[in-house]
């Protein structure tokens, strides 16, 4: 099993980061109403393949349920990440879902 990701949660510029020396890799959120949105991953190439988007999609989903927001997609990765995990679907805000 590969070792936890350390991601943490910068408030201030609404992202979820993993940093190295060189290299940061970000989940974007906003606040939308009573829901949060999750706007856009980028991960660096370097980075690519190492299960990063996928620990920033998990905190930011966990991060929703603490705060206790529904949550909105617009994230291609965190919709593909959705299929892989179902479980999390009941956190989707149910009036913007197509």
């Amino acid at each position: 099993m590969p070792e936890k990701l350390e991601i943490t949660n910068n408030e201030e510029l609404q992202q979820f980061e993993y940093r190295t020396d060189t290299d940061l890799a970000t989940l974007t959120y906003k606040f939308y109403k009573k829901d949060i949105a999750f706007m856009h991953t980028n991960v660096p190439e370097s980075l690519a393949g190492k299960g990063i988007a996928s620990a920033l999609a998990a905190a930011a989903f966990e991060y929703a349920k603490k705060i206790n927001k529904q949550v909105m997609v617009y994230c291609p990765f965190v919709a593909s990440y959705l299929k892989k995990h179902p479980e999390l679907r009941d956190q989707l805000d149910k009036q913007y879902l197509g």
